[in-house]
């Protein structure tokens, strides 16, 4: 399908309009800049290209793949068109599709699209290779944003901006506008910035991009934006006030009957103030942090660590890129050097993050937490300070700092470190860290623990080869109170390889091969542990996905050690363009987490149906079943098995209802949860819910005794409204 073609729709003849842009010749040169076109009027966001000022905006085109294999033509064309004032940047995507009733598109919320097709824009604002905003739209204009920094991309973002999309006979149109004030950039008379524009076709898929991604650099983005320029745009300072109310009643079964356990209304204020173009100041007092959705419940018994819950807060989520540090996670047990959700329930803190000069980049937080009261009713607080530093080097490379802290009248917990990620030629990149906590457990003694977190990495990747190999040491007495960590006391070094291999066989669109060997020392007990594992993935008949890996290899426990031997299979994709589904298998043994610990056998079943019978209307159904034996006598020690459905009516964009229900046999509750919410942009939102919590339980005239039937317990009822003033 070619430009020469119209695109029109039976809604309206002013669609024909686009036939202008689809025969306009490419545009750019590869080795030159792309400059949008300064717009005389702006158009209206409707998600109709029809207005004149697109008519000679810059274009582009030529979307090649990247997945599931690079370099060749996607299933139908796309054309981006750019223009710009001096308040807002604008983006028009023509989105051409030989079968328009298999576009698969959702009327869902915010963030809920990926599963459909849709387009974006990835712009790095600063165009220095570091961090990029990623701003995605479905066929009907629902948002999705995100921002990678580093290898991490986090869609917890929610950014201000604007867009409206509209499917006709020959594919969809999409328009953009992206607010100045929302974004951070370099002030200057040209401004420079870096782009590369997106499509997903998810019935095969299907992803691709404009400019073409470079298959020896495989998937390092930063490095292959292609450069924009814009000539006399304003950089506004911004300012926002963003004043909310909420109200919560918690109510227990008490007795027989409901009595109050808990109500409250609370005010809270957060502003946000750019002390320069670049830099923003953020103040908060008795930050709102209610979270509109309960944490998923997730499988709880025989762990070795915390189970590592996602940060939802809007205040902890802004600037959280800033905070990733090099050589972490994957095999490395430091996950996160700063993970936010240890600041459980703050009164207040401030924020001030951006760049300080060109390449020099800071962020901070200064919270005050509240704890739970003394025995004695007293107020008990932690003061958590973070401070984090990076300069950049030549493209995505940096070298950063980070000192943090969390301060109670008992407790005394510091972390500092440096980190960096140099880049080794075109697809590798190598990546350091190396942090020093101190802890004073008890501060009416001078005692203190001294611990370290080194790490080292090496990684690269291209169409055809994955590999790293990494090193890192956690001494014992490693204590991060403002972090996440899995395991202390470890030696490890670890490497991994992949191959893709893409057979010319039919429905067979690619298979992966990897193999990963681990060898641990538990520095405790002066045992070393080996791991191996091979892998492998299947990609087939357009989105189907298998998956499967075995894994033979030992760990220590308490100074004993165990088989973690282990056998998982995943095959999962779409159903046409009403639904999805995925299936998890898992076997194997491990040992059993107890203070006493012996050898145990698991197994684990999952599985996913996501389901949408209209555009409007979407469910999920989970499953998750795990259970675990002793090997000596394969007696059960733990039957978990969990349900869980979600259903969502969504009449337009801004508004929805949901109802999520939740059963736990193994502690026999049963969780309802209803929502009605209404979003008009991130931070101008009214949330209401109930929520109730059932046990197997009943009153029996004198106490709660275990019953058959389930009984309300608790239950909860829950009123926000805010409002997001912004220049």
């Amino acid at each position: 399908m070619g430009w020469t073609m119209t695109m029109t729709t039976s809604v309206s003849f002013g669609r024909i309009a686009v036939l202008a842009l689809l025969v306009l010749p490419g545009s750019v040169d590869a080795q030159e800049a792309w400059r949008p076109t300064l717009l005389d009027t702006a158009p209206v966001i409707d998600g109709v290209l029809d207005e004149p000022a697109w008519s000679n905006a810059w274009s582009i085109d030529g979307f090649r793949t990247f997945q599931p294999d690079y370099g060749s033509s996607m299933l139908a064309d796309t054309r981006v068109l750019m223009g710009y004032d001096e308040q807002n940047l604008y983006f028009g995507f023509i989105a051409l599709d030989p079968d328009p009733t298999l576009i698969r598109a959702s009327v869902t919320s915010r963030d809920n699209i990926f599963r459909d097709d849709w387009v974006a824009i990835n712009l790095d604002s600063f165009g220095d290779a570091q961090t990029l905003n990623a701003f995605y739209i479905n066929p009907y204009g629902i948002q999705g944003d995100s921002r990678l920094a580093g290898t991490t991309e986090d869609r917890g973002v929610d950014m201000v901006w604007y867009s409206a999309g509209e499917i006709g006979e020959r594919g969809y149109t999409v328009e953009v506008q992206i607010p100045l004030s929302s974004i951070r950039f370099q002030d200057g008379d040209r401004v420079n910035m870096g782009v590369i524009f997106e499509r997903r076709i998810s019935r095969n898929s299907q992803s691709g991009t404009a400019p073409e991604l470079d298959p020896a650099r495989g998937g390092q983005w930063l490095t292959q934006m292609h450069p924009l320029e814009y000539d006399g745009i304003d950089n506004p300072r911004v300012f926002e006030v963003l004043p909310a109310a909420t109200y919560t009643l918690d109510q227990a079964a008490t007795q027989g009957s409901f009595g109050t356990e808990y109500e409250k209304g609370e005010f809270s204020l957060t502003t946000k103030l750019g002390v320069t173009s670049d830099l923003v100041l953020d103040a908060t007092y008795n930050p709102d942090f209610s979270q509109i959705e309960a944490d998923a419940g997730q499988v709880d018994v025989n762990l070795r660590s915390d189970i590592f819950y996602p940060e939802k807060r809007p205040f902890f989520l802004e600037g959280r890129e800033h905070f990733g540090f090099a050589a972490t996670g994957g095999l490395n047990p430091v996950r996160s050097v700063i993970y936010t959700r240890r600041i459980v329930d703050p009164i207040g803190g401030g924020r001030l993050s951006g760049k300080v000069a060109q390449d020099h980049t800071l962020a901070s937080i200064y919270a005050v937490d509240e704890l739970e009261p003394d025995p004695d009713g007293s107020s008990e607080y932690a003061q958590v300070p973070i401070v984090r530093y990076k300069r950049s080097l030549s493209e995505d490379s940096y070298l950063g700092a980070i000192v943090a802290g969390r301060e109670t009248s008992t407790r005394s917990n510091r972390l500092a470190g440096l980190d960096g990620q140099v880049r080794i030629g075109q697809s590798a990149q190598l990546g350091m860290h190396a942090l020093g906590t101190r802890t004073q457990p008890d501060l009416s003694s001078p005692t203190t623990e001294d611990g370290h977190a080194l790490a080292l990495r090496l990684a690269s990747s291209t169409r055809r080869f994955d590999w790293n190999v990494e090193g890192m040491d956690i001494s014992e007495s490693y204590r991060s109170d403002v972090g996440f960590l899995t395991r202390d006391g470890i030696f490890r070094g670890a490497g991994l390889f992949r191959v893709r291999l893409f057979p010319e066989v039919t429905h067979v669109r690619r298979i992966d091969l990897d193999v990963m060997s681990a060898q641990t020392l538990d520095r405790p007990s002066g045992i070393w542990e080996s791991t191996t594992r091979f892998g492998f993935a299947n990609h087939v008949f357009g989105s189907l996905n298998f998956r499967g890996n075995v894994q033979r290899g030992t760990e220590v426990y308490l100074g004993r050690e165990f088989d973690d031997d282990g056998l998982t299979m995943t095959l999962g994709g779409l159903l046409a363009n009403k639904g999805a589904f995925g299936v998890t298998y898992a076997a194997g043994t491990q040992p059993i987490y107890t203070s006493d610990p012996y050898q145990g056998r698991n197994r684990s079943f999952s599985a996913v149906l996501g389901f949408q019978p209209s555009s409007h209307f979407d469910g999920e159904i989970r499953f998750n079943a795990a259970d675990y034996y002793r090997e000596s006598d394969s007696e059960k020690v733990y039957d978990v098995d969990l349900l869980r459905i979600r259903t969502t009516f969504q009449p337009n964009r801004y508004l929805f209802f949901r109802v999520i229900a939740e059963y736990n046999w193994f502690h026999e509750e049963f969780v309802t949860d209803l929502l009605a919410s209404f979003t008009y942009i991130p931070g101008t939102v009214v949330h209401v819910g109930y929520g109730s919590l059932y046990d197997r339980t009943e009153w029996d005239g004198d106490q709660y005794i275990d019953g058959t039937e389930l009984l309300e317990t608790k239950r909860r009822f829950f009123f926000k409204t805010s409002y997001l003033f912004r220049n």
